[in-house]
């Protein structure tokens, strides 16, 4: 049983880490990959603690340009305008994210079927989305105002329900701000860190009676596998999404989320 626990671990942190960064809902992956294989952590929390994982991979990444900003920032406006855009966008979840936190993870974290739902029907949003005529005003995420980024936050939001994705719904709300699609996706990068940081925090003190030496070990491996892959996701997306756009991603959440409401028909 260990054993197999250790290879579900191993598995859902791969899952975890290649799927945080692009708009197919990471927690949607690994709780369905959770369900079909018979994984449990305690409170549902094994899937926010491996992000720690994912987020050390884009603090890695990153590294660079956040100390540039943060040496920059007794000087530059423009720096300063940047974490204020962070911190704004960052507010909306933080104050939800606390009062419903309990109903989410009870809940709907607990529905595999409207997980599925939710990601066709993000699918075939984003797909539309991807697919319009949208005119970028804004191409830098430096020149992001507090306004756009307060904005971007609200549709962050929607990434409560299981399925929405995080990326996905902060790309989303982006495009139709006026972003173009790669300052889109790096503007999620970056509003990730503090969002997922919290998300971990919070989750880890909720949970802090449950969990037992057992569960850390799961958790541990199951956070090295989200660092490796997530380290190979964010590396190559900006450039993918440059190229391709988002419409691979609503694809591939329509096809899962397909596919999970047939597995839950056949198996339950």
């Amino acid at each position: 049983m260990a054993d197999q626990s250790i290879i579900s671990a191993l598995i859902l942190g791969l899952i975890e880490g290649l799927t945080e960064f692009i708009p197919v809902s990471s927690t949607a992956h690994v709780l369905l990959a959770g369900h079909f294989l018979g994984f449990k952590s305690p409170g549902n929390t094994f899937a926010v603690l491996i992000q720690l994982g994912a987020i050390l991979a884009i603090l890695l990444v990153y590294f660079q340009r956040l100390l540039s900003i943060i040496l920059a920032l007794p000087a530059s406006p423009k720096a300063r305008g940047f974490v204020l855009a962070v911190l704004v966008a960052f507010l909306p979840a933080a104050i939800i994210g606390a009062i419903a936190h309990d109903f989410i993870k009870a809940v709907l974290f607990e529905t595999p079927a409207l997980i599925c739902i939710v990601l066709i029907v993000g699918g075939v949003i984003l797909y539309a989305i991807d697919r319009m005529p949208l005119q970028p005003k804004y191409k830098d995420v430096m020149d992001y105002p507090p306004s756009l980024a307060f904005k971007i936050g609200l549709f962050q939001c929607l990434a409560m329900i299981p399925g929405t994705s995080r990326s996905g719904a902060t790309i989303a709300g982006a495009l139709l701000m006026g972003t173009d699609k790669r300052s889109a996706a790096e503007f999620s990068f970056f509003l990730a860190m503090p969002t997922m940081l919290g998300a971990f925090t919070l989750d880890l003190y909720k949970n802090r009676d449950a969990l037992s030496f057992d569960d850390v070990t799961v958790i541990a491996i199951g956070f090295i596998a989200a660092f490796v892959s997530a380290l190979l996701v964010v590396r190559s997306l900006l450039n993918f999404v440059s190229n391709r756009g988002f419409a691979p991603f609503a694809i591939w959440r329509i096809l899962v989320g397909t596919a999970g409401l047939i597995g839950l028909w056949l198996v339950g």
